[in-house]
């Protein structure tokens, strides 16, 4: 049996960015009915991420270097990512 997306970002996250904190919340849920809700009901996630990669980093770049690791997940059938990354020691809201 294959594992999950959700499982797949998380593992994928932890082995590219060693982060302090790292959230994958599933927002599927609150998107069913939406373009692009695949019929595993996993395709809409917020990644919540601290880790020293970003320091001196944009937000742009942040986002870039997220979405460069997560290639697999979108391959199988993310449609939406919503990501809050922040360096160490940046303010978070979460």
């Amino acid at each position: 049996m294959s594992s999950s997306i959700h499982d797949l970002i998380e593992t994928t996250l932890r082995t590219a960015f060693e982060p302090e904190r790292l959230v994958v919340l599933d927002e599927s849920a609150a998107h069913a009915g939406h373009a692009g809700q695949s019929g595993s009901g996993e395709s809409h996630f917020r990644v919540r991420i601290v880790s020293a990669q970003f320091s001196g980093r944009s937000r742009v770049d942040r986002h870039r270097m997220i979405n460069e690791a997560l290639k697999p997940a979108f391959a199988r059938g993310v449609h939406a990512l919503a990501v809050e990354a922040s360096a160490p020691g940046e303010p978070v809201r979460w």
